[in-house]
């Protein structure tokens, strides 16, 4: 009797706890409901998706940093075949600008940003319509001597210049191994530049924003109005200079070329490439009385152009008010040009030359 008496009370305590916790868990909503296999599974899916998958506001440009307000710097760099083999450091420009000189060669300017690269080069002298370019982007300008029209307009307009004609033992150098003429060996880094902006004094920083509106998001080219086909473009500058581009639609750029070779860097032996290509025409002419061909070019106005990227041209405007004003690139419904994020080539073709996509 005494035994039925205990084991009836050992029941009863067990069902009063059991259901004690019950009650708990309903009182303060905490009943836990069970869980399957298959609800496990999609936490599971969930939570890797949301940590591979960043959010529109997680998401940052890779080109530029955009908090960063640190000055560009632009950099003359010389594009005559025999000195182009020994191109340097031109992958780590996020914007590039070509244009006509003399005798039907171009020459390039490299614009940098937040870069640490090594070894630049080789670097020329200055033309006078560079220095717009240099001017829209607020750069700090680096070149190996000048036009007498680049002189005088570096003193007139107060660019800021690191000039290798008077510093070229200080802050530049020059590579003797290299099988070609002196004025083709002169190189510079980002270090020295560095140490030239100090020692000169000037200003580092700057409120401008980027002359290109970027998107952190890739763009459909294909859907922009007037877009066609892009896989091969080539720019004819004069008889004797031609630059084109190859698209590689596995690493989504372009592959640039200059007269049928490949444009290789002298350091990584690799061949440059293009994320965005923007292309148009002005005229130019022979300097009066100038003895070695110099050009003008009639770069302020307006007109149409080509803005190229993923496989794809648009037609686009151009519009440049002033020597110092920013080059404003719209699409055909009047709205600002967006440029998918990577590096640019401005490819600014004198008029009448040859352009070709297909």
């Amino acid at each position: 009797m005494k035994l039925k008496v205990k084991v009836g009370l050992y029941i009863l305590i067990g069902i009063l706890v059991l259901g004690g916790g019950f009650l708990t868990y309903k009182m303060f909503g905490q009943e836990k409901p069970e869980t399957t296999d298959s609800q496990i599974d999609n936490s599971q899916n969930n939570s890797d998706s949301e940590t591979s998958t960043p959010t529109v506001s997680e998401k940052k440009l890779q080109i530029l940093d955009l908090n960063s307000n640190s000055r560009p710097i632009a950099v003359m760099i010389n594009n005559i075949k025999v000195a182009r083999k020994y191109h340097s450091g031109l992958q780590d420009a996020y914007m590039v600008y070509e244009m006509i000189v003399e005798g039907g060669i171009t020459r390039l300017m490299a614009l940098y940003k937040d870069a640490e690269t090594a070894r630049i080069g080789s670097i020329r002298s200055s033309r006078h319509y560079y220095l717009d370019y240099a001017l829209e982007n607020d750069a700090i300008y680096v070149h190996w001597g000048f036009s007498e029209q680049a002189q005088a307009d570096i003193k007139k307009l107060g660019i800021n210049n690191i000039n290798g004609l008077y510093y070229g033992s200080t802050y530049f150098w020059k590579d003797n191994s290299l099988n070609v003429s002196t004025e083709h060996r002169a190189f510079t880094s980002m270090e020295l530049i560095k140490k030239a902006i100090k020692k000169f004094g000037y200003r580092d920083t700057t409120t401008v924003k980027p002359l290109l509106n970027y998107s952190v998001d890739e763009l459909d080219m294909q859907t922009k109005e007037g877009a066609i086909p892009a896989n091969k473009v080539s720019i004819k500058y004069s008889s004797s200079a031609t630059t084109s581009y190859e698209y590689d639609a596995e690493n989504k750029n372009y592959k640039r070329s200059v007269n049928g070779e490949a444009h290789i860097d002298y350091v990584t032996k690799k061949q440059y490439t293009a994320k965005n290509i923007i292309t148009y025409q002005v005229s130019n002419d022979t300097i009066s009385g100038d003895a070695k061909g110099r050009q003008n070019l009639n770069n302020i106005g307006s007109g149409k152009g080509y803005y190229i990227s993923e496989g794809y041209a648009i037609p686009i405007t151009w519009e440049k008010k002033t020597r110092g004003g920013k080059t404003v690139y719209k699409t055909l419904d009047g709205k600002e040009l967006q440029v998918n994020d990577g590096n640019t080539y401005i490819q600014i073709q004198p008029m009448n030359q040859t352009l070709s996509i297909s």
